[in-house]
């Protein structure tokens, strides 16, 4: 967790020429893969921000069911998970957000590579200097489609959220 901790502290972007150099020696340079696993791995630090949450889940939950006669397999899916969607969202949200419009790490990773871009680096390489003119409306129409499925899953699984913001906010 400490070093998870002390990971989290530290901006990705640091890293991107040592993963560049990482993932060339291993020959996965200009693929979808390694794109793939960066993702990954940035994605699976959301845990300790999870691990927090689950912390706040009260363990007489548990035991109260494990009374009733409930086994651990039922204690998860029926009264742990449905207890923890805003986390749950939070996470999903952010794995998918991050890759999503992402352009730096894409950047180092693709070169030029232009079939692997992910959608903010496609879009940028439209208004470059000498496309600036041809494609700028195409790049407007672009960046406004970008921001539908962010929009839609955020509307989508708002309640999540306020849900968890709120959920400590009674008083008793």
């Amino acid at each position: 967790m400490n070093i998870s901790l002390i990971l989290g502290m530290f901006p990705g972007f640091m890293s991107m020429i040592a993963i560049y150099h990482f993932m060339k020696a291993i020959g996965l340079d200009q693929t979808l893969f390694a794109l793939i696993l960066v993702y990954s791995g940035g994605a699976a630090l959301n845990y300790y921000i999870a691990k927090g949450f689950f912390d706040t889940i009260p363990r007489s939950l548990d035991e109260a069911a494990r009374i009733d006669g409930a086994n651990r397999h039922t204690i998860f899916w029926r009264i742990i998970l449905p207890n923890s969607k805003p986390i749950v969202v939070n996470t999903a949200i952010n794995a998918f957000i991050a890759p999503w419009v992402d352009f730096i790490f894409v950047s180092v990773i693709m070169k030029d590579n232009y079939k692997n871009y992910t959608v903010a680096k496609g879009l940028y390489t439209m208004v470059d200097k000498a496309n600036i003119f041809e494609y700028y409306t195409a790049f407007c129409a672009g960046a406004v489609l970008v921001s539908i499925p962010i929009v839609c899953l955020f509307i989508r699984l708002q309640k999540y959220y306020v849900a968890g913001v709120t959920a400590g906010a009674s008083k008793g």
